[in-house]
């Protein structure tokens, strides 16, 4: 039989939603236990509630620090109703038993997210009592139920309305739930002195503190189970967090598209758009405007651009809207810092997709955040910085006679740029700031460079080559018809060779000096 709750323990920092909770908890009979801040809570909305120290008799001390570290308090939570023993140690040293613990933890992360946050600061914030109490009543869920989310208010109150009790289904839910709230919680903490410790780069263990934000469709295939998860560290733009405008519900493959083209989109300073199929680009642009950037996107490769997803590093305003909207163009999703009230209705009202097009408001770009990029493999995991910092260019080296001119330079640093997004063996082809071919994930850096000058067509002729790694052989630059100027990181045996290659074809080389492999 489910346990009738009688007494209920409740300890929070985020008093969103109590009030309500607590004035129906009290309504349904249950005695309220509370200390500190919550109780004042409580008492100032006119709810009754017991003071923790008169149950225990034991006052609050230190600050705060010490105020349910009790075994009146711990005792009651972990007793077990059925075992005699427990029961009768309860009854000895007068522990009334808990029903239900209602707590919620300091807010270490809101608080280390500070701008200017001290140590000290940051250690205060980690809760001792709270994930005490939240791990022994879901230990005793037999017995108790643990609530540690708001949102978990309304459903507890519900059925103890009804009931008086919580069901053994609801509990068992609750625990597993609040083991996932304190593992989340000490792994936040964690990282926090992982990142504040100037001992060694890389942590001795690695803690990972995500949040299900929903389960989807499926994952890659049909047959592919899949769910999205939110760091909640991270606070800038991010297909994860996105406000969703318009449109069908993301898949798994929206949703590494539209975090691919956000990461390519936010590389440049300049208006920009980077158009993805799978995961690659298969058009892309800056222009001194979003709608010219947007239209030369769209131009790259317009047969793979149907049905592609978009990143928009400005607000997609009237004109580029009215560019995309126009038939025989079709775009599966759009991710942009904003979307102009004119831009949404056209979008949302004017093309045959105008239902379904997922367009995505992250808010203000910014450049690529810095941090660890953590790889899964079976039975492990590889950690590495992500590749997100700009090259210097005082370290880039003119190795042939021919130096590129000023135009060449501005599409050899624009294909420098895109060439680190594209899957390798990398190639790249690039004419006014724009992307006219592509090359992507062959076994042969030769095979990439066929597939990019057949993509470019007539545009290969005065375009710019890029190319994530050296070339080991001349026949790379032999293949790169029409091309008029290379970028690569040099550093191959065969070098001079390849330098040979392009004097004697007529084309200016530079040497960066570094790689951008993307596996």
């Amino acid at each position: 039989m489910d346990p009738q709750v009688k007494r209920a323990l409740i300890s929070v920092s985020d008093k969103m939603g109590l009030a309500d909770f607590a004035k129906g908890l009290v309504a349904a009979g249950v005695q309220l236990f509370s200390t500190g801040g919550t109780k004042r809570y409580l008492e100032s909305n006119e709810i009754p509630v017991t003071d923790v120290t008169d149950y225990t008799g034991f006052p609050e001390m230190m600050d705060g620090r010490l105020k349910t570290l009790h075994p009146k308090v711990h005792g009651g939570i972990l007793c077990r109703r059925d075992d005699e023993t427990d029961m009768k140690s309860a009854t000895d040293h007068g522990i009334e038993p808990f029903e239900l613990v209602v707590v919620n933890l300091y807010p270490f992360e809101a608080t280390v997210a500070k701008e200017g946050v001290t140590d000290a600061e940051a250690i205060e914030n980690i809760d001792i009592g709270g994930p005490t109490m939240v791990r022994a009543a879901a230990k005793n869920h037999r017995f108790v139920g643990i609530v540690t989310s708001a949102e978990q208010y309304s459903r507890v109150l519900e059925e103890i309305q009804q009931n008086g009790a919580l069901s053994m289904q609801l509990r068992r839910s609750l625990a597993r739930d609040a083991f996932a709230h304190t593992a989340s919680y000490d792994a936040a903490i964690a990282r926090y002195f992982a990142e504040h410790d100037g001992a060694a780069v890389f942590p001795n263990t690695i803690s990972s503190a995500m949040k299900l934000v929903t389960e989807l469709r499926y994952g890659e295939n049909p047959h592919q189970r899949a769910a999205l998860y939110v760091d909640a560290k991270y606070k800038g733009a991010s297909a994860v967090t996105a406000r969703q405008l318009n449109g069908k519900e993301l898949s798994y493959n929206n949703l590494l598209d539209a975090d691919a083209a956000l990461a390519m989109a936010r590389s440049f300073d300049k208006p920009a758009v980077a158009v993805l199929k799978h995961n690659n680009p298969c058009g892309a642009a800056v222009a001194d405007t979003i709608a010219d950037a947007v239209r030369k996107g769209m131009e790259g490769d317009p047969l793979s651009a149907f049905g592609s997803i978009l990143g928009v590093n400005r607000e997609v305003d009237e004109e580029s809207a009215n560019y995309l909207a126009q038939p025989g163009l079709f775009v599966e999703a759009i991710i942009a810092p904003s979307f102009s009230p004119k831009a949404l209705e056209i979008l949302t009202t004017v093309p045959k997709w105008k239902a379904n097009v997922r367009l995505l408001e992250t808010g203000e770009f910014g450049r690529a955040p810095s941090g660890w990029v953590v790889r899964p493999l079976t039975g492990g995991a590889l950690l590495q910085d992500g590749d997100v910092e700009v090259d210097p260019e005082e370290d880039w080296r003119v190795v042939t006679e021919k130096a590129p001119t000023e135009e060449q330079m501005r599409d050899l640093r624009f294909g420098w740029e895109m060439v680190r997004h594209v899957k390798s063996n990398a190639i790249v082809l690039a004419k006014d700031e724009a992307l006219v071919g592509v090359g992507a994930g062959q076994m042969s850096r030769v095979d990439s460079v066929e597939i990019s000058v057949e993509k470019a067509g007539d545009r290969a002729q005065g375009a710019v080559l890029a190319s994530d790694a050296f070339f080991p052989f001349p026949d790379g630059i032999e293949a790169a018809k029409g091309v008029v100027a290379v970028i690569q990181p040099g550093g191959s045996k065969n070098d001079q060779a390849v330098i040979d290659a392009c004097n004697k074809l007529g084309i200016a080389m530079i040497f960066t000096g570094r790689r951008h492999f993307k596996h």
